[in-house]
């Protein structure tokens, strides 16, 4: 008996699971489907599991959502693409319920079943489902259907093509606002399974219904679909019928709502590219600088985000007379925000300004923005000094910008100074050997007796990187000096920034300058009278114990090792024995 009422045990206790009040344990049985499908095995569980889960009334959105992501991917388990109908049943029921969360996942689930499901089980299982979620008396089951039409257009006949394109033009004029939403969303989805010649007719009078919604929330869904739109329509058509509801969407005497125009703002640039450079030129040029100089600083945000893209379509001389004069404004814009979003793109204006153009117009600019009192405004002008000077030369670029960099060095916010030692290898690349150690050499020193640890340390980096960039010779000459002078800091945290300056070092400049130089520095640090610089002495020699020669670290570090294994502290006796460690190691594979 107990043989034969086994295979009843996985669905008995799914289903007492299912029933339990606790909502972990119903949403651990959930998770568990595809094992207890496979305990059933696939007949059972297309007439046992799928009908139960068709009829569970649970009524907790997280139990819900896990079992529409589940039945997703559950056609292996209920016998392959051609059974794959068994699973919509309970995915319909989901696709109504209240909770927005689990009816967008069982509409997804739902697409993916349907795109591996044939044309002929399409036709008879999954339009029918469509329909009647669209014909739904709640709005739920409405919203969810908008989801489904491009999954089963392409698969109907020529009559039933008709009506779904007509029931799609139903949901656009819905009565309740969110199916209309729904609708909006899904507009350009369904428009790219449609043939050409209904994509004028059909689609473009839901366009137009959708976009004079009296819903903003409606319209700004509908603009947000117009690029896509615009890249399925020929050029003419995309002109005839897309550009005038931007062109008047961009103008808020049409439309009073900012968000309506912050959508418009960030779609533009992809409508240029779907009507052509003159479409661009005769009616989105005027369009784009009403956006930015719209009263709202959110549109301004989106529109200056975009004028790098927009300039690069334009020809230089549109660029200069329309946009330029937009950038001089909003680079004194009275909202932070907008500086900030212009200073991330502006300096992508120059290569398509030109030299003369930059020089000239866009400098001034930048200057102004490196002395913005907003640091985001400051930071993202710097992450972006590189492709100004592509355009303009380093000559320039120094004699402009270095006082402004050498400002923002000493700046009181940490995050700026940080950007800025960060640019200074690329920096120094640029100017060459000569312009760095006269302008720039000392900053990098000040640096690390900075007040912030992250500055310290981000210095000692870009010693590290300097040596990289100059060579061994140059870092004999310029750094290492300096860095052994600030080993006697009054300062134990400055000493110990001198150490790590010294691992970092040590690798790039090579064996020889290593144990001349630094090395002494760090076995005479060993008997400093703070635990910290101690232990970091220990790191140090432990680091050096691969680069110098064996004889070298037998004479002088494994004796200074020795020594500190036998310090107060509990920390330098563990760096120590660790660093001593390595010693052998490197002995023994030698």
């Amino acid at each position: 008996m107990a043989a034969n009422d086994e295979p009843l045990y996985p669905i008995a206790i799914l289903i007492d699971e299912l029933k339990n009040e606790d909502i972990q344990l119903r949403l651990n049985s959930i998770r568990r489907l595809s094992i207890i499908a496979r305990a059933l095995g696939e007949e059972r569980t297309r007439k046992e599991l799928i009908p139960f889960l068709s009829e569970n009334n649970d009524d907790d959105d997280e139990v819900l959502l896990a079992m529409a992501e589940e039945l997703g991917v559950f056609i292996p388990y209920v016998g392959g693409v051609e059974h794959a109908h068994v699973l919509l049943p309970p995915l319909e029921t989901l696709c109504t319920v209240e909770e927005t969360c689990v009816r967008e996942k069982a509409v997804e689930s739902l697409c993916r079943i349907g795109a591996q499901m044939k044309e002929s089980d399409l036709a008879e299982w999954f339009i029918p489902l469509a329909k009647r979620l669209a014909a739904g008396e709640w709005f739920t089951a409405r919203v969810s259907s908008c989801g489904l039409f491009h999954v089963v257009y392409p698969s109907a006949t020529d009559p039933l093509k008709a009506e779904l394109r007509s029931i799609f033009a139903q949901l656009c004029q819905d009565d309740t606002p969110m199916v209309r939403r729904a609708a909006a969303s899904n507009l350009g989805k369904f428009a790219a399974t449609l043939e050409q010649s209904h994509l004028k007719s059909d689609i473009m009078s839901m366009f137009e219904d959708l976009t004079q919604d009296d819903q903003d929330s409606v319209r700004l869904l509908a603009v947000e679909g117009c690029a896509a739109l615009g890249k399925l329509l020929e050029s003419q058509d995309c002109i005839a019928h897309i550009l005038p509801v931007i062109v008047n969407f961009s103008q808020g005497v049409y439309d009073k709502s900012w968000r309506v125009r912050y959508m418009v703002a960030n779609q533009l640039y992809e409508l240029c590219e779907a009507v052509g450079p003159e479409a661009t030129r005769a009616d989105l040029v005027p369009a784009y600088v009403r956006l930015l100089r719209d009263n709202e600083a959110e549109v301004r945000i989106a529109a200056a985000g975009k004028v790098t893209k927009f300039c690069r379509i334009l020809n230089p001389q549109l660029a200069i007379q329309h946009i330029l004069p937009c950038v001089k404004e909003l680079s004194t814009d009275s909202s932070q925000h907008v500086r900030a979003a212009l200073a991330s793109v502006i300096m992508g204006m120059a290569p398509t300004l030109g030299k003369d153009a930059t020089i000239e117009q866009l400098l001034p600019i930048f200057l102004s923005l490196l002395k913005d009192e907003f640091p985001d405004v400051r930071l993202n002008i710097i992450s972006k000094l590189d492709q100004v000077n592509q355009v303009i030369g380093i000559d320039l670029l120094s004699q402009s910008l270095l006082p402004a960099i050498v400002a923002l060095a000493e700046d009181r916010h940490w995050r700026v100074r940080l950007a800025i030692i960060e640019y200074i290898p690329l920096l120094a690349s640029q100017l060459g050997i000569r312009f760095f150690d006269d302008k720039l050499g000392a900053l990098c020193m000040q640096w690390l007796e900075d007040k912030v640890f992250s500055i310290r340390e981000a210095a000692a980096n870009n010693l590290k990187r300097l040596a990289e960039e100059f060579g061994p010779e140059w870092a004999m000459q310029h750094i290492i000096p300096e860095v052994l002078e600030k080993i006697n800091s009054p300062h134990y945290l400055y000493r110990m920034t001198i150490l790590r300056a010294i691992s970092l070092l040590a690798p790039v400049v090579g064996a020889d300058i290593t144990s001349e130089k630094l090395l002494p520095i760090v076995i005479a640090s060993s008997k400093d009278r703070v635990p910290n610089i101690k232990f970091n002495v220990a790191k140090v020699l432990h680091s050096l114990v691969s680069i110098l020669d064996q004889s070298l670290v037998d004479k002088t570090i494994r004796p200074c090792l020795v020594e500190l294994t036998e310090d107060p502290d509990v920390d330098v006796r563990y760096f120590a024995n660790q660093a001593l460690e390595a010693c052998d190691q490197v002995m023994m594979s030698s």
